[in-house]
């Protein structure tokens, strides 16, 4: 005999689906410690590629790439202001995401090294 799934239960699964494709996509754009560095630094406030190059240890056009990335995710926006370009965190549940994993790894790190 087969097992017959109610509409509900149907629902539920699709939606659940829904969820855990929507949270890996998020893992998917923090898999890079790249992108991770640059969300860090967004959230102290909008900045520049200038800026961010300052911040961050890499080359214009890696920066460049990573920001395009984050962009077309939706997780920063850009806006113009003459020939510079600012960048700011837009999706804040991504932020947040980024600083609590990243504060707890730096305080498991303490807490080894203290040890």
């Amino acid at each position: 005999m087969a097992k017959r799934t109610s509409p509900q239960a149907l629902t539920q699964s699709v939606e659940s689906d829904a969820v855990f494709e929507s949270a890996a996509e998020v893992f998917r754009l923090m898999s890079a410690p790249m992108r991770l560095k640059i969300i860090s630094s967004l959230c102290n406030a909008e900045k520049n590629v200038g800026q961010l190059l300052a911040e961050i240890d890499t080359t214009q056009p890696n920066m460049s790439q990573h920001l395009h990335t984050l962009y077309q995710a939706g997780v920063v926006g850009k806006r113009r202001e003459g020939v510079q370009i600012f960048y700011r965190i837009t999706d804040e549940r991504v932020a947040m995401l980024c600083r609590s994993v990243c504060t707890q790894i730096a305080m498991e790190s303490e807490v080894v090294k203290a040890g």
